[in-house]
């Protein structure tokens, strides 16, 4: 059962002392509850179409190549699925769409029989890594999965295959990303996954981040350690139980090698490993130190001028004695706002006002300690007798690889050809021809940054494969020059958006990639190699967040990166204002969350909200702000992530200044005043949960919806709430929802019954208000969703997925569907005329594909059956019919608008005309005025349409 639903039917009451993580046997049942709704669902057959964009790509974690013909690998992103090519990255397809998940940590390949095992969950721990569902096999390219089992993994490190023998593979699973879980360490299979054994394990914390094999001897094998914790307030990427094991027995038993006596560290700060074996003796390993480093600062010169650590110590007296000069080079450089220049602020210090460590205290945050931390970081050790000692091989630090976030990489390959070449993947990608001494840079200008997967060409050297955050790079010169290989539609939106302009255009902000604006009908397809414009546009840097756009102004965009940087853009003059709010001298600073929401009201669109731990509002588009409440969040916790932050923010479009926010930490507020006061809603719910969505409703002002995403404490369960009375009763609608976290819900602006739900593992509608569910799936796989919008002249619903970019949905005919047309047997909805065109049927060329028009028409049966459709003409000629087999629910018969072969002889029997046959074979309808009967269920329905 799922935790914390003790409701009655209209209302509940819910206190809970902690979250516990989701059972793996309630995961398991839910993708099997997934299947029937899909399979059941009446909105099967309307179709999601993929709009891209693809240009950016997204993170990838591993690449498996055919050693025998290099021009055919697999690659796995980290939430988008497996994708495969034969023809060197030219193209991609996906092999994984038929799967319950799009979630990968590792993949595996045993070339000689066509055997690819999966291991799902990312190997990363970043704050979007998604779980699995296990280890996956596959035998015909993905056309059907099998799952092998280890379900509560989670995440998966990587996965080995005995070369010699496919049914021998060894599993290193890194375990929950949030939670201690006991199926963690090192599993094997004999007998092709059928069954497996726990051969190594070391805490319900530590888990497998990495397992290699001696190339020419399976037996010997190294895995490395990691512990971690990670918490949605802080990250400890490091434990004494990280280190390095061996085994000699391909991997039944296992020793620890990464000894005090060894060589290589020891201790508390040991953090994430990657390994690279060149041979039975020789291995190298990259480590991310997370030690402090010892302090051998130098006195800075006075010239250097002031650091923030400057103030921390520093008394009244001598800051008043420093240069107005300096003190202003400080406060300037460091974007102290324009009212404190040392004048004000030493006037501020002398009446006792402010202290000078709150200039300090001014610049710092939860990211302070995560971004600026002097560890030791990135350092390469290698070891000569097969793992007994280990020596370092970099004299001097490693900077600007991993900066202070390594968990995100420690990546080592050694060329197969050359014991002395290794490769390093972090921010860039760095190689060093000296064993690990000394490093150059390979990274290129159309090369991303963030690398996660690099395959050296064991025959080729200088043949490189590489994967990173903006997807996959090619090499043949060791690095020197790339090429892009970015076809699969694999973006990670954390957020989207739409304007109202003709065609419409959809904007979204992408993990690692930016923010990108395009057209919603632009062609996916490779002509603007030759055009050189691809139809989208990055309009933003960094992390891409949250978009809103002047419905006014289309040019006017407000969007940024990761933790509340936040721009006014205007892209027809290709400016831009940072309008981030700034605290006071003196005041805490403002706590603003990796995604920071912002909005537009809907009333005034000069009127911007944004929030931090308070709302802020600015009256004149960003240029000046207020705080317009005091905390809203439980007051945030120590550790080197933000938290206590604001996570959403709505204002009724039928209410100014009626308003609620959503925290990280698990409060829901609203303010019938625009800010005035504010009221706590959120007490009856589960407590601490990410307020992933908090929506006011477009047509009753007193409801509001509210979404609960239990994903950082390993809590799946799909939290969705709905209240009529502004917070004060809730009712959960949720429980029709397969288990999965939810991120989003989306009230449609024209059915006030109809709702949309996007989890971490689908899309789903509901026609009454959330009291039942419908699977919303077809032509999407099982990924993440993050957002979703409506276009309401076009009737287009939007999804913003976490690993497949955008999809794209007519609901014209989900907004029509009221209770009274489910309670029939038949409904047909009404038909657009069609637009003639001479050319239906022919191209430019004869090889070029033909132009060709299609009439769909669409109808709800109540239940399944088979229908018969006849297009009349206006004098009652049947010029086609066809009989079709219905679904219950929603289906589209797709007519051609040509002539039945039957239908044209009796046309021309009456009617002494020409009709021309088109290049393609069809002779299509001439302009005139028709009729459709649609027959089945009993019933019989009549429809119209014009060729104009």
């Amino acid at each position: 059962m799922r935790l914390f639903y003790l409701l009655s039917l209209l209302c509940f009451s819910l206190a809970t002392a902690q979250v516990n993580p989701t059972p793996v046997n309630e995961i398991t049942q839910s993708l099997e509850q997934k299947a029937t709704m899909e399979a059941t669902s009446i909105v099967k057959n309307i179709p999601l179409k993929n709009i891209g964009p693809s240009v950016m790509s997204g993170r990838v974690v591993d690449v498996a190549v055919n050693p025998k013909n290099p021009t055919e690998f697999y690659v796995g992103y980290a939430s988008g699925g497996v994708w495969h090519t034969k023809n060197n990255g030219t193209t991609f397809t996906p092999i994984m769409d038929n799967s319950g998940t799009q979630n990968v940590g590792d993949i595996a390949v045993h070339w000689e029989s066509n055997t690819l095992w999966v291991g799902t969950g990312e190997n990363n721990s970043s704050r979007s890594s998604y779980a699995g569902t296990g280890v996956l096999k596959t035998t015909d390219n993905g056309k059907t999965w099998k799952n092998m089992g280890l379900p509560d993994s989670h995440h998966i490190g990587r996965m080995l295959i005995n070369p010699k023998n496919p049914d021998e593979v060894i599993v290193g699973v890194t375990g929950h990303l949030y939670s201690p879980n006991s199926e963690r360490g090192i599993y094997k299979t004999v007998d092709g996954g059928d069954t497996w054994k726990k051969t190594l394990f070391i805490s319900d914390e530590a888990g497998i981040i990495d397992v290699a094999h001696a190339p020419e001897n399976f037996n010997i094998l190294f895995a490395a350690v990691w512990e971690k914790d990670r918490k949605a307030w802080d990250f400890k990427g490091n434990g004494n139980a990280s280190g390095i094991y061996k085994s000699v027995d391909s991997g039944t038993n296992w020793t620890k090698v990464s000894t005090e006596k060894s060589g290589f560290p020891t201790g508390e700060g040991v953090g994430r490993i990657g390994l690279a074996v060149f041979d039975e003796n020789t291995i190298y390993a990259v480590h991310d130190n997370q030690f402090r480093r010892p302090s051998t600062l130098k006195e800075k010169k006075k010239s250097e001028g002031l650091t923030k650590d400057d103030f921390k110590n520093m008394s009244a007296k001598d800051f008043l004695n420093i240069s107005d000069k300096k003190l202003n080079d400080f406060l300037k450089n460091n974007n102290f706002q324009e009212k404190y220049r040392s004048e004000n602020v030493k006037q501020m210090v002398r009446s006792g006002a402010v202290q000078p460590v709150d200039l300090a205290k001014y610049l710092e945050n939860a990211n302070t300690a995560l971004f600026d931390t002097p560890v030791i970081g990135a350092e390469v050790y290698r070891s000569n007798d097969g793992g007994e000692t280990w020596t370092k091989q970099n004299e001097d630090y490693i900077d600007d690889l991993f900066y202070s976030y390594g968990y995100y990489f420690a990546q080592v390959n050694v060329d197969p050809s050359d014991v002395n070449k290794i490769y390093l993947a972090g921010v860039p990608i760095i190689k060093s021809n000296d064993a690990g001494k000394t490093y150059e840079s390979i990274v290129g200008h159309n090369v991303h940054a963030d690398h996660h997967a690099l395959w050296v060409n064991p025959n080729m050297p200088g043949h490189l494969i590489n994967g990173n955050d903006g997807g996959i790079n090619i090499s043949y010169d060791d690095g020197e020059s790339w090429t892009k290989n970015n076809a699969p539609t694999v973006g990670q939106f954390y957020a989207i958006n739409v304007d109202h302009e003709e065609p419409y255009n959809v904007y979204g902000g992408l993990q690692d990639n930016g923010v990108w604006k395009g057209p919603h009908n632009a062609p996916e397809h490779t002509r603007w190699h030759q055009t050189g414009k691809y139809p989208w546009e990055m309009i933003m840097g960094g992390d891409g967040m949250q978009v809103q756009v002047d419905n006014r102004n289309a040019d006017v965009v407000y969007t940024g990166f990761q933790f509340g940087n936040y721009y006014r853009l205007n892209l027809s003059e290709e400016s831009q204002k940072y309008i981030q709010p700034k605290h006071e001298l003196g005041e805490t600073p403002y706590r603003f969350n990796w995604q920071t929401p912002i909005l537009l009201s809907p009333h005034n669109q000069d009127i911007l909200y944004l929030g931090g731990n308070k709302l802020h509002r600015s009256m004149n588009q960003g240029d000046d702000w207020e705080a317009i409440s005091d905390d809203l969040t439980q007051g945030g916790k120590a550790g080197n992530v933000a938290y206590g932050t604001l996570t959403s923010i709505s204002e009724s479009p039928l209410k100014f200044g009626l308003l609620y926010t959503g925290s990280d930490d698990g409060l829901v507020h609203v303010s019938k005043n625009a800010g005035g006061s504010w009221k706590i809603i959120s007490n009856a719910f589960p407590k601490d949960l990410w307020v992933s969505r908090v929506a006011a409703s477009k047509h009753k002002k007193e409801r509001v919806y509210v979404t609960l995403n239990g994903y950082r404490w390993d809590d799946f369960t799909p939290y969705v709430y709905r209240s009529d009375d502004y917070g004060k009763t809730w009712k959960n609608i949720g429980e029709g929802i397969p288990t999965a976290a939810v991120n989003v819900i989306l009230e449609d602006p024209e059915n006030e019954d109809l709702l949309f739900v996007g989890t971490d593992n689908g899309l789903y509608a509901s026609f009454d208000r959330g009291t039942t569910w419908e699977a919303f799936q077809k032509n999407m796989p099982n990924v993440a969703i993050h957002d979703l919008v409506v276009q309401p002249k076009a009737k287009h619903l939007l999804v913003g997925t976490h690993g497949r970019s955008i999809y794209k949905a007519d609901i014209s005919k989900l907004q029509l569907l009221t209770p009274e047309i489910m309670d029939k047997k038949l409904h047909a909805f009404s038909l657009e005329n069609i637009k003639h065109s001479k050319n239906w049927g022919s191209a430019w060329s004869s090889w070029a594909e033909p132009s060709t028009p299609g009439l769909d028409i669409v109808f709800y049966s109540g239940k399944a059956g088979r229908f018969e459709a006849t297009v009349l003409s206006s004098d009652n000629i049947a010029v086609s019919t066809v009989e079709v087999p219905a679904d219950k629910g929603l289906n589209i018969l797709s007519f051609d608008v040509a002539f039945s072969k039957t239908g044209k002889t009796n046309y021309l029997k009456k009617h002494k005309t020409e009709l021309t046959e088109a290049k393609n074979g069809k002779t299509y309808l001439p302009k005139g005025d028709y009729k459709v009967i649609l027959k089945g269920n009993g019933e019989k329905q009549e429809l119209n349409f014009a060729i104009d």
